[in-house]
């Protein structure tokens, strides 16, 4: 059986206090990064923190493609590789 989407609880998490403030200081980034000339609307990449937190909006950003930023290294124990970004 195919999975089914709880759209409920979804909406539910995504209504959590922290997790609108991580997408606010995202879009606030994109906008910084767009109205800087580094990013364009569409142009199919990320913008990425580079201290890897979403809530810290002091954070140095960096423009990076999507798939290098929504993805990571793996090791064999299968965890993320600690690397500087």
């Amino acid at each position: 059986m195919a999975y089914v989407r709880d759209y409920t609880k979804e909406r539910r998490y995504d209504s959590q206090p922290h997790v609108k403030q991580k997408r606010i200081n995202r879009n606030a980034a994109r906008q910084k990064m767009i109205k800087s000339g580094l990013a364009k609307v569409g142009d199919g990449k990320d913008v990425h923190h580079v201290g890897g937190n979403a809530l810290n909006k002091h954070s140095a950003l960096r423009v990076v493609s999507a798939g290098s930023n929504r993805s990571y290294p793996r090791t064999r124990s299968a965890r993320k590789l600690n690397f500087k970004s």
